[in-house]
């Protein structure tokens, strides 16, 4: 049980955008957690799932629709001094030295000029950044940026830093470094910085730098699991439980929620792949390579997702989908965190091209209840055509314009590779003419 003092409290958040001429759109669903003294936590979670609405809600830079939360048991209404956010994308004014910009936040709270010339200085030699100074962001590396954008937030000494994906829009080296020396920094206590608060879809950066992980579901957003790290610093990420945390962490993003145990079918049904589902962004050649790789004679048709998502370079908002359409169609399953191909899957990976375009069809008209219906209004119609805007409409009945274009766009793809449809991109319209 936790005993040390509470920094930040969650109780029952929960936002909501407005659509246009449609019913609001719900982001983050009922989130309650904690931050305490000494704690690194991850939001961890699939892109979509509420994660940076959820940090900004925290900030006080956007309200929250229903719910409290409370920074050192006052309410927060709006920015709060005391937290510090990195962005991103650097967020740097080009036309300031990094000395200027690191200053910024001093200014703005009304030091005078040389205490904040002072401070600046000094975070900018502990950051990494002595020499620089007088440099522009166009003259750093994005690593270096970086580095600006969290001597900027260092600077006005927060009490809780509060990052967005603060690695993801740098290469792997930079990011590693980055991450070591802000982990170092924290655990020699060169910062007064008493929590942190980060979000990723990063699953090896949650485990090598968080005490706890809150990993978030999608559509609307919630709280699947809050994991305590207990892993010593520094981490190892070849250790066998720094591994075992990983594999965990993948299994648990890729199964059912709460903990619920159900047969694979039962889990596959309450994902409610109905006419309303948003179908994974993936296309052919992808689901492909995938389940050839599972197949070939190095796995034999199981492969640990973490080892999967090494071995394709991917992350977890591109490994995914992949995995999930994989599951849709039947080809595969995941057992304790590993892909295990099906016998459908196998068949799938051994056959020739005109058999997998057999196989295919057979998986996308069974399993996937848009592509189901569109062959169903061209076999009925005399003519055997429609066009695309028929089902675009229909579509929108569930979803916004921009998600049923995209949606559309995927399962027609779909459909033409497998011959179950054509479609004419001059015209517009869906037919049965190359069935």
């Amino acid at each position: 049980m936790q005993t040390r003092p509470v920094i930040i409290e969650l109780n029952a958040i929960n936002k909501s955008f407005q659509q246009a001429e449609r019913q609001e759109l719900l982001v983050l669903d009922n989130i309650n957690f904690k931050l305490h003294e000494g704690e690194i936590v991850a939001l961890l979670g699939k892109s979509g799932s509420g994660k940076s609405t959820l940090l900004r809600i925290i900030a006080g830079l956007i309200p929250a629709s229903s719910g409290d939360v409370w920074y050192r048991e006052r309410p927060v209404k709006g920015p709060v001094y005391g937290m510090a956010m990195v962005f991103q994308s650097f967020a740097l004014l080009p036309w300031l030295t990094v000395l200027e910009n690191v200053e910024i936040g001093l200014e703005a709270l009304g030091v005078s000029r040389e205490e904040r010339r002072e401070r600046a200085l000094k975070t900018i030699d502990v950051i990494g950044l002595d020499g620089f100074e007088t440099a522009y962001p166009k003259e750093l590396s994005g690593g270096m940026r970086q580095r600006v954008g969290f001597a900027r937030a260092l600077v006005i000494n927060p009490d809780v830093l509060l990052m967005d994906e603060p690695f993801s829009a740098l290469d792997v080296l930079t990011a590693d470094n980055l991450r070591s020396d802000l982990l170092d920094l924290w655990q020699e206590k060169k910062t007064d910085t008493k929590g942190i608060i980060f979000v990723t879809h990063n699953i090896e950066e949650a485990v090598f730098m968080a005490d706890r992980i809150i990993i978030f579901d999608s559509n609307p957003g919630s709280i699947r699991a809050d994991l305590v790290v207990n892993l010593e610093h520094p981490r190892n990420d070849q250790d066998i439980p720094y591994r075992k945390m990983v594999d965990e962490i993948y299994g648990l993003m890729l199964s059912l929620p709460q903990g619920k145990k159900q047969s694979y079918e039962q889990d596959l049904k309450l994902r409610r792949i109905d006419l309303a589902y948003r179908v994974p962004d993936v296309n052919v050649s992808e689901l492909m390579g995938l389940i050839e790789m599972i197949n070939s004679a190095e796995y034999q048709g199981r492969l640990g997702m973490a080892e999967l998502a090494e071995s394709l370079h991917l992350n977890v908002d591109d490994l995914f989908p992949l995995v999930e359409l994989s599951e849709i169609f039947r080809f595969s399953q995941i057992i304790e965190g590993e892909v295990e191909l099906t016998l459908a899957g196998k068949l799938f990976a051994e056959a020739d091209i005109l058999e997998r375009k057999k196989i295919f069809a057979r998986h996308l008209i069974k399993y996937i209840p848009f592509a189901k219906r569109i062959r169903w209004v061209l076999d009925e119609r005399p003519g055997h055509h429609a066009s695309r805007e028929r089902f675009l409409a229909e579509l929108e009945d569930f979803m916004s314009e921009a998600e049923a274009r995209h949606t559309l766009k995927i399962i027609i793809e779909w459909g033409r590779y497998a011959e179950v449809f054509a479609y004419d991109d001059k015209t517009g319209l869906l037919s049965l003419e190359n069935p």
